[in-house]
């Protein structure tokens, strides 16, 4: 199937491999039928001889086809016996006439067997030719024309089936690449989800259920929260168009702010110290989303009512550390990473070089630990690249 782009009609790169292939086989075989035409009487004998060369090809392309790379090795033995006996038998009545029939033969040697036989195999093909010249008498000129045919003939067949199998491999990794990055897109268009909405319902949640207590007490302060919930879901959604965009910079300290509110909307007492000064923006965003999803487990896994946030800079490392109260027993398993939203956070920190520990401690709380490298992992790599670059050139 062809593809169109612009003006112009693109053929795929394995068909277009496989048709060259086809086209330069083809030509070697109508050049040695016409040979062989002017060098045989017509008759009987032109009639078997054509008919040899048409088998002799018809095994050639079957060698050259893709599938012919996993053939068993009874069916390899077979095909270049073949190719043998229709290329060495005729020599013995037609002479050096039949000659250029033994470069399909030294393709199909390099083609089928290992190498460490292939390459001694090729060489013994044409140096046969040669002595055969010789010994026929066939004058110097003559001599060197059957060698070189017979080797640039297999090397030709060789190396164009070999290129077009690499092209078909090229060709079917782009094409699991491209699979793959759908894949990885989708990923990351649902922890991104994930991270996002959960931590915004939750929030929404909880303060509806306090505009629903403060409406009969408190009808003024019901109507700030209804404006902070009607702010957090124009949030939500803009943060939905951020995670389809695929661009989406998140700051630890403006999420620590967030959090303690929605933590005092739902009477929790909450500490927050963030001291970690400047972060990569990468890094930044990472645990910006720990927070986010520590606070979301919290506050649906928990009955807290204290809550202590901390992050704080230590030579390299960047630590973010949540402990809270209020401990579910049987919700703690969840809580130790089997849930999506844990497995998300331990995948982002390992993709730029940080850890994840989340576990229930003796005295009946729960610490969640993000760490992370001042330095992004995959920032440290593009660097070295650079670096690597730079010194080549």
């Amino acid at each position: 199937m062809t593809r169109r782009q612009g003006d112009r009609f693109e053929v795929p790169a394995p068909r277009l491999a496989q048709g060259i292939s086809i086209t330069v086989i083809s030509g070697f075989g109508i050049i040695t039928m016409l040979n062989v035409h002017n060098a045989v009487p017509g008759g009987t004998l032109l009639a078997a001889c054509l008919g040899a060369v048409l088998v002799l090809y018809a095994v050639q392309f079957l060698i050259a086809s893709a599938g012919a790379r996993r053939w068993s090795t009874r069916r390899r033995a077979l095909a270049l016996l073949t190719q043998a006996l229709l290329t060495f038998v005729p020599m013995v009545w037609i002479g050096m006439a039949w000659g250029s029939m033994a470069g399909p033969l030294g393709g199909s040697i390099l083609l089928l067997l290992p190498a460490r036989l292939a390459w001694p195999l090729y060489g013994a093909v044409t140096l046969t030719i040669l002595g055969w010249s010789q010994v026929e008498g066939a004058p110097a000129l003559e001599q060197g024309y059957f060698t070189i045919s017979t080797a640039l003939t297999g090397l030709v067949i060789y190396g164009l089936t070999r290129l077009t199998d690499l092209v078909r491999e090229v060709h079917a990794a782009r094409a699991e690449m491209a699979r793959m990055a759908v894949m990885q897109e989708r990923l990351r268009f649902a922890r991104d989800l994930h991270d996002l909405l959960g931590y915004s319902l939750s929030t929404i949640t909880l303060k509806s259920e306090l505009i629903h207590r403060l409406v009969p007490v408190n009808p003024e302060r019901a109507r700030e929260e209804v404006a902070s919930v009607l702010g957090v879901s124009r949030q939500a959604l803009a943060d939905v168009r951020l995670v389809a965009s695929g661009y989406r910079d998140m700051s630890l300290e403006a999420e620590a702010a967030a959090v303690a509110e929605v933590m005092a909307a739902a009477d929790v007492q909450v500490e927050v110290d963030i001291d970690c000064g400047r972060l990569h923006p990468l890094v930044d965003t990472v645990l910006a989303t720990a927070l986010r999803e520590g606070v979301t487990n919290i506050l649906r896994h928990s009955k807290v009512q204290s809550c202590v946030i901390t992050a704080d800079a230590e030579g390299e490392t960047v630590r973010l550390t949540l402990v809270n109260d209020g401990v579910v027993p049987q919700e703690t398993p969840r809580n130790q990473g089997s849930g999506s939203g844990l497995g998300n956070l331990r995948t982002r920190l390992t993709e730029i070089g940080g850890t994840l520990s989340a576990q229930a401690t003796r005295e009946g709380r729960f610490r969640l630990v993000a760490e992370a490298p001042v330095r992004p992992v995959t920032c440290k790599v593009a660097e070295a690249g650079e670096e690597s670059g730079a010194s080549v050139a």
